[in-house]
């Protein structure tokens, strides 16, 4: 085991301030997933199937003892119009939001986007009544 890699398993917090250049293997869809291309330091799911794992309890800090598969669940807007998906996780179900990658699967981002639009409970007359209520 090389210093940097001795490094990063003491240092709880070294992901925080350092960028992740570690090539992965989804455990979901096992395709490689490379840190470039995500226009961020760093990747933190899978740019094609949107799953991440639970390693962190903290943003960076790689304290989850959990280590299971964190579901992408729905997506959001942030305040400055950048969206982020929303993930739980399928053994502890802990709820997390990671900014979404510049090389995501838009067509996997606007099918969770669609999704409660897909929900039966939601009716066309339901939806106009929320469409007129959000424009007033």
């Amino acid at each position: 085991m090389n210093r940097e890699n001795k490094r990063k398993q003491y240092d709880k917090n070294f992901y925080r301030t350092h960028p992740c250049i570690d090539p992965f293997t989804c455990k979901t869809c096992g395709r490689t997933v490379v840190p470039e291309g995500a226009g961020s330091d760093h990747r933190n799911h899978c740019p094609y199937c949107l799953f991440s794992l639970h390693l962190d309890e903290e943003p960076g800090d790689r304290a989850s003892d959990c280590h299971g598969r964190m579901e992408p669940i729905g997506v959001w807007v942030r305040k400055n119009g950048e969206w982020a998906l929303i993930h739980r996780c399928t053994v502890c179900g802990k709820l997390d939001s990671n900014r979404v990658a510049a090389d995501d699967n838009p067509m996997k981002l606007l099918a969770l986007a669609m999704k409660p639009f897909a929900n039966p409970i939601l009716n066309p007359e339901g939806l106009k009544e929320i469409t007129v209520k959000m424009e007033d």
